[in-house]
């Protein structure tokens, strides 16, 4: 069975320091990781999943391991390169065609990605190596 949009929107924002942006416009839901910020320098947040979750068919574009990118989209006809994206690191996941389970596996693997990629204070802020070790 494919994932709904309320869960799909559920899982993302339960992962530390999530958020829901726009900045595409109404259709274009954006989830972002921010550490909480001190010292009162504002940094953006870093996106790891957007997509128009009131689609039909959804689809959801993803950031991936550039090693294990091509053999996702090889097994799986559901998964595309990231479209409008580096299509070396994002994967665009038609949720019709990929099991809820796979996408949301997926959905963890980019959080993870992004967030091991901000420096280390900002992990410990988000208590990243508390969420992996739960996960």
């Amino acid at each position: 069975m494919s994932i709904t949009a309320a869960a799909l929107r559920a899982a993302a924002l339960s992962m530390p320091g999530t958020y829901e942006d726009y900045p595409f416009g109404p259709e274009t839901a954006v989830f972002k990781v921010k550490a909480p910020s001190s010292g009162g320098s504002e940094r953006p947040g870093k996106v790891f999943a957007l997509g128009n979750l009131e689609s039909s068919p959804m689809s959801i574009s993803l950031k991936c391991d550039p090693e294990l990118a091509p053999a996702l989209r090889s097994a799986n006809p559901g998964i595309t390169g990231g479209y409008h994206l580096n299509k070396r690191h994002w994967n665009t996941v038609d949720t019709a065609q990929v099991a809820s389970e796979m996408v949301l596996e997926m959905l963890e693997d980019s959080y993870d990605l992004v967030v091991a990629g901000l420096p280390k204070k900002q992990q410990e802020a988000l208590e990243w190596s508390a969420y992996v070790a739960k996960s």
